[in-house]
């Protein structure tokens, strides 16, 4: 345990130096040294970083202080006895130039329109717009595409499967309701984040007792969303996992205190229901939504507007008629075309996809019996065979 730790948190230091060294214009970095611990297992008693130790560990400690990525890198790798040949035969033109201290010029060159005119070069801004305006046609695209998105999806069909046994699994071991994703990730990204948690849920079996009945969804960031589901961040590691569910009880208090507020809240507008949107905020989490309604509730309590008590109830059903005639949408475009599933990204909007699947029901389109559809922003034939078209299609 504490050898993954001290692990976890150099990783995590890691990553965040290799990031700034990626950033444009990014001042010089403060030395920063890390420790990792390496399973031995071919120990070299001559080696410099063998240790007496005689557990399977050991300990590899380095700085980093190189001002280019590929220095970096390499420094890291042979620290831990790993090969860099990979690495260097397809750098070596750039490692020379880091070296000697030339190092590229971090901002594109932007020309004005008479430089591409003089030399006939294309200019890679009127090239984007041609490719904007000449956004093909829905039925071309999927004739054009139908035949790999098919390929594909047959490929991924055992993946798929092993991805909905690891959720049934986990969720009747955890008892908890339900697993979601946050964003649209890959069939293979997705089973990778469920052997994680199962390994999670072997090393840290007390701390589980607190997820019973709840949701997980993976995300960007840990913590509890607006709607009191829990949000596993992908890029955190298990040790920030750990010490979320810890603090379990003290987001059920906070959610406990959401309700109060709402319903005080909505008592002095009349008994109208408050309904958090996930479309408009689908990352909010339950702290910024806790403090976005409490700001609220005391504004409304100086201003005291002349509402009767209940003499807007049933406003909701106003509210929620968009949900409902969304989902009754999406199952009568599902059956019209024999779609296997049919979803969208969270950045598409419910009116977005109302007006998209209307417009799929009113006309005809062919290569979509059988296919996973995800209405988007942009035309795109996933890895697992999964169609992305925008959700204002071209006729």
């Amino acid at each position: 345990p504490r050898e993954r730790e001290v692990n976890e948190n150099s990783l995590k230091r890691l990553n965040s130096y290799l990031e700034c060294l990626q950033r444009p214009g990014q001042k010089a970095l403060q030395p920063t040294q890390l420790t990792f611990y390496i399973r031995d297992t071919a120990s070299d008693p001559n080696s410099p970083q063998h240790s007496a130790n005689t557990s399977e560990f050991r300990a590899v400690t380095f700085t980093l202080q190189s001002k280019d990525l590929l220095s970096t890198v390499v420094k890291i790798l042979k620290s831990c006895s790993l090969s860099t040949d990979h690495v260097q035969d397809s750098q070596v033109g750039k490692g020379l130039d880091h070296q000697n201290g030339n190092l590229p010029f971090s901002r594109p060159i932007r020309w004005d329109k008479t430089y591409y005119s003089f030399t006939g070069y294309r200019d890679p801004e009127e090239e984007l717009d041609c490719t904007v305006r000449m956004e093909p046609a829905l039925g071309l695209w999927l004739h054009k595409n139908r035949a790999s998105a098919s390929e594909r999806l047959s490929v991924s069909i055992p993946l798929r499967d092993e991805l909905v046994r690891l959720k049934t699994e986990l969720c009747q071991r955890l008892e908890i309701n339900d697993i979601r994703w946050q964003r649209t990730w890959g069939v293979a990204h997705r089973c990778s984040q469920l052997h994680s948690l199962s390994r999670f849920a072997k090393q840290n079996s007390p701390v589980l007792c607190n997820v019973k009945g709840c949701t997980l969804i993976f995300g960007e960031n840990s913590g509890m969303n607006a709607d009191g589901q829990i949000m596993l961040g992908t890029v955190d590691v298990h040790h920030h996992w750990r010490k979320l569910l810890e603090r379990l009880p003290f987001y059920s208090d906070l959610h406990s205190h959401l309700s109060v507020l709402k319903e005080r809240t909505s008592y002095l507008l009349g008994d109208i229901e408050l309904i958090y949107n996930e479309d408009l905020q689908p990352t909010l989490m339950l702290e910024d939504y806790y403090r976005m309604l409490k700001t609220f509730h005391q504004n409304v309590t100086v201003t005291q507007p002349l509402f009767h008590p209940r003499s807007l109830k049933g406003l909701q059903i106003i509210l929620e008629k968009l949900e409902v005639e969304q989902k009754k949408l999406i199952s009568d475009c599902t059956e019209k075309y024999g779609l296997e599933r049919l979803y969208k990204e969270p950045s598409v909007s419910s009116e977005q996809m109302v007006r998209c699947c209307q417009r799929l029901l009113e006309g005809h389109v062919c290569e979509l019996r059988g296919m996973h559809l995800c209405i988007s922003h942009f035309y795109s034939v996933l890895q697992d065979g999964d169609l992305f078209v925008p959700w204002d299609w071209k006729q």
